[in-house]
């Protein structure tokens, strides 16, 4: 499947690129100068999500922004390679390549899971992860929605057909709402646009199938890395209590809790983010 054609309107679009790096053939957008900081985003989500947030972060640094694999502007080459080891070795497999040496990494949701992961693959100075979906699914969610998830990603026509009730302006508009946050108009078409994209539908729906965390949650008493947990009190998909039992597992983790701003919270209010994030990345330079 070919990758969704970039809007000439996609934030930042001049900075991007293509990148082959088997399996998969990734978008980035890279821009600024100074030490290398990779941004990933969360499940559903594009590297469009850090387009408020790249422009208070590249006077420091080379911003180095990916499309996790088939979503967004990326191609999945493997769709067996969607959960958290695959991702995160294809990942670094792609720093490799491209002779990027993230002095750290920002995650968004499962994008600051995957920089946890990743920390372990390579030399990191820290880590932030915004709202960090650092947990398991509880009770019966823990094989139900992978389960589904799984049937959907292997049904024929599933991503087609989701994609078409959900690609409405309305649909889009209360899927952003259920994440508490108040978002641009902007930012509602861009998501638009990936929720119409059957194959960032795809993508998605096998993230969710063959996400699992129960190895790295046994393993975040060995992380060592600096990290900065950011939470949100108006966030209603990842509880901030996530990120503060992490937070107490980690030997050097902190946990911060911010007011009133929602799941996507760089996307609302940049600066606030910004404020929290280079002091952090200065002192663990």
């Amino acid at each position: 499947m070919q990758p969704l054609t970039i809007p000439p309107d996609w934030p930042h679009r001049a900075t991007s690129r293509r990148i082959a790096s088997p399996p998969h053939l990734w978008h980035a957008q890279i821009a600024g100068t100074g030490p290398d900081l990779l941004l990933l985003h969360g499940a559903g989500g594009a590297n469009h999500s850090w387009r408020n947030l790249i422009p208070l972060l590249t006077p420091h640094y080379r911003v180095i922004a990916i499309d996790l694999p088939g979503q967004g502007f990326s191609r999945l080459g493997a769709r067996d390679r969607c959960g958290l080891d695959p991702m995160a070795a294809d990942i670094a497999t792609l720093c490799a390549q491209e002779n990027w040496h993230p002095t750290a990494i920002i995650g968004h949701s499962a994008g600051g899971v995957i920089a946890l992961r990743l920390s372990e693959l390579m030399p990191l100075k820290a880590v932030i992860g915004i709202n960090a979906a650092i947990s398991g699914f509880d009770g019966v969610a823990g094989w139900l929605f992978p389960a589904m998830a799984k049937l959907l990603s292997l049904t024929p026509f599933a991503a087609q057909m989701f994609s078409r009730m959900s690609g409405t302006p309305a649909r889009a508009e209360a899927l952003l709402a259920s994440t508490g946050s108040q978002i641009d108009a902007a930012g509602h078409a861009q998501y638009l646009t990936l929720l119409r994209n059957p194959g960032h539908v795809d993508a998605t729906l096998a993230m969710m199938a063959q996400w699992r965390l129960d190895d790295l949650l046994t393993r975040l008493p060995r992380l060592t890395t600096p990290t900065l947990l950011i939470t949100t009190s108006g966030d209603k998909t990842v509880p901030a209590a996530v990120s503060d039992r992490a937070a107490k597992r980690m030997p050097h983790a902190t946990w911060l809790n911010l007011p009133a701003l929602g799941h996507l919270a760089h996307e609302e209010d940049a600066p606030t983010l910004a404020a929290q994030i280079l002091p952090f990345l200065t002192a663990h330079p």
